[in-house]
């Protein structure tokens, strides 16, 4: 894990406040493996299945050190792991409300982002795929919808991103940046992919700057024909 963090070049970390230890200091703990002089933690109340358990596993987070930003999920679903949206709200209003820097992992719906975005998120994490399936970005017409309408706080896609091409969608889209685990976790070579995610990450984001030609039905001759003799 260690040697990930340093091959992808990542500065913010997030941990589940309900899987790490964080009180006997006795027994090894996640976060012993974290060098939190170049990482920032960002707590995440990941297995929460309503508003008030999310807001109790933040609450601890901050309690014992960790942060006052909190990655909010509250989860509706437990096969696909899908958000409950209303419970997200609502959790996402009382946090703020209590000074934290709040984060919601979401859904790819425009409507919900800017409720969430009103209550007060610091960010909109829509899901690329659900959780741990690898399956890349599904939806890019939604995604492009949340950017094009979107640019009061950061967007992050959060979830479903497979392998680097995936992270590089991501960031041509627009987005601020890609949250991932499994991908790395689960590759063959876990620091090898890490790497290419950094670079991946990169590319998306410099073609999205630079602007991509536009596509088009028939083929052209990419050198100019003017000023050739014939």
């Amino acid at each position: 894990m260690a040697r990930c963090h340093a091959a992808s070049g990542a500065e913010v970390v997030t941990v589940a406040v309900r899987r790490v230890n964080l009180t006997d200091k006795s027994k090894e703990s996640l976060l012993d493996y974290i060098d939190r002089s170049k990482i920032f933690i960002l707590p995440n109340t990941a297995g929460c299945y309503s508003a008030d358990e999310a807001i109790r596993a933040a609450r601890l987070g901050r309690e014992v050190g960790l942060s006052n930003w909190v990655k909010l999920e509250v989860i509706g679903d437990e096969k696909t792991l899908f958000p409950d949206n209303e419970g997200l709200l609502e959790a996402t209003r009382v946090l703020v409300r209590e000074g934290f820097v709040v984060l919601p992992y979401t859904n790819d719906d425009l409507v919900n982002a800017r409720k969430l975005i009103d209550a007060g998120a610091a960010a909109v994490m829509p899901l690329g795929a659900p959780i741990g399936s690898g399956l890349g970005v599904q939806n890019t017409t939604n995604l492009r919808i949340l950017r094009e309408s979107i640019t009061a706080v950061p967007l992050i896609v959060d979830a479903g991103v497979g392998t680097a091409s995936d992270a590089t969608i991501a960031m041509e889209l627009g987005f601020d940046g890609v949250l991932m685990n499994t991908a790395i976790a689960e590759a063959q070579d876990a620091e090898q992919m890490a790497l290419a995610m950094k670079h991946a990450v990169a590319a998306g984001r410099h073609a999205y700057l630079a602007g991509r030609m536009p596509k088009k039905l028939y083929a052209a001759a990419s050198s100019p024909m003017a000023g050739v003799v014939r």
